[in-house]
């Protein structure tokens, strides 16, 4: 059997959905393979190793737990997944946001030599920042909307200067995102001056970096990717919000939210937007998973919103609704995962990490 660690919570506004995506991802687990450990890090950032589980959790609030004393640590989890008798197989993070999502915890794990599952530290920080990911995306000809970014230290001294960008290089309605979070945490719609400068105010509470990108006309569609080298793109799923804009109670609270899977497009359009997908996953050197959102004319015009390096796998999730439509069940996709994981960090093991005198004649 195989000894693996899920690792969710974390200090972030994306907390309770990684609570919601460890439950599902723990009832997908054969337990007959696999010996399954669950690592919670709490709000405050105290990492917690629980015991190990004997059968899926019932509810997500179940995997909320406190420490028991001074083990309950970071130490704690360098200290089992270092010792030879307890040593994870591999590590599972469902954790979204900064500190989980941003390649700091992937960049544990490569300290660690631990195998983990999902995309590694590159593909991880810059999925994350939504301003160096157009900026790969550009150098990769994907065509996006019109955006503009800013800093926080410069937009304080210059408010009306930005404000004025935004009006003369953008149309109206626009969107004020963080530049570091996901889950449309933080996401505002303006329409107008006013609602703009809240808006930016809103999002900085979150970010140091903010990014306003222009409303198109256009239908919300996803696919999610999986592979490594050569990944494997699923069909299309239209978002269908019957609110004004697809935001987090959507996404995970409320279900309010409808979606069409498969998506009504046609043959060329979903060729499009696969190799749109696939395109963004390799410029990324995404590894494991990767859900890509895309903005679909009535032209047939494909414009590339943003990749998720961690998507949801909450029940109501796009990333396995697709891959379940495509024809993969929930359990398949988490040990095809898993498998992704283990190869990618099987082929690291062959890389020299010594020098070679002879290497320099």
């Amino acid at each position: 059997m195989k000894k693996i660690g899920i690792v969710y919570g974390g200090k972030s506004a994306e907390h309770e959905v990684s609570l919601m995506t460890a439950k599902a991802v723990i009832a997908a687990l054969d337990f007959s393979n696999y010996i399954v450990t669950p690592i919670y890090i709490t709000l405050d950032g105290e990492w917690v190793c629980g015991d190990t589980l004997q059968a899926p959790v019932e509810d997500a609030e179940s995997l909320r737990f406190t420490g028991t004393g001074q083990k309950d640590s970071i130490e704690q989890f360098v200290t089992l997944a270092s010792n030879k008798t307890s040593r994870f197989d591999i590590v599972f993070p469902v954790l979204h946001g900064p500190n989980g999502e941003d390649g700091t915890i992937q960049g544990l794990f490569e300290m660690m030599n631990l195998p983990y599952v999902g995309n590694g530290v590159l593909a991880s920080s810059a999925g994350m920042d939504k301003v160096v990911m157009k900026q790969l995306f550009h150098q990769a000809g994907l065509k996006q909307v019109p955006y503009l970014y800013s800093i926080h230290s410069q937009y304080e001294g210059s408010q009306e200067t930005f404000l004025d960008a935004c009006e003369s290089e953008l149309k109206y309605p626009l969107f004020v995102k963080p530049a570091n979070l996901g889950s449309s945490v933080g996401i505002t719609k303006a329409k107008n001056r006013g609602e703009l400068e809240k808006a930016i105010d809103y999002a900085f509470t979150y970010d140091r970096k903010i990014v306003v990108e222009q409303g198109i006309v256009a239908r919300e569609v996803e696919l999610s990717v999986l592979g490594n080298d050569e990944p494997t793109v699923s069909i299309a799923g239209e978002v269908l919000p019957t609110k004004d804009f697809y935001d987090y109670s959507a996404k995970y609270v409320d279900g309010t939210t409808n979606y069409a899977i498969p998506a009504a497009i046609s043959e060329t359009e979903l060729y499009d937007l696969q190799q749109a997908a696939i395109a963004a996953f390799k410029i990324l050197d995404g590894s494991g998973l990767v859900r890509a959102d895309f903005f679909l004319t009535d032209s047939g015009e494909v414009f590339i919103n943003e990749v998720n390096t961690l998507p949801g796998f909450t029940p109501i999730s796009m990333y396995p609704k697709l891959w379940i439509a495509s024809g993969k069940t929930y359990p398949q996709l988490v040990e095809e995962l898993i498998q992704l994981g283990l190869e990618r960090f099987e082929e690291k093991q062959h890389r020299v990490t010594t020098r070679n005198e002879d290497d320099a004649q």
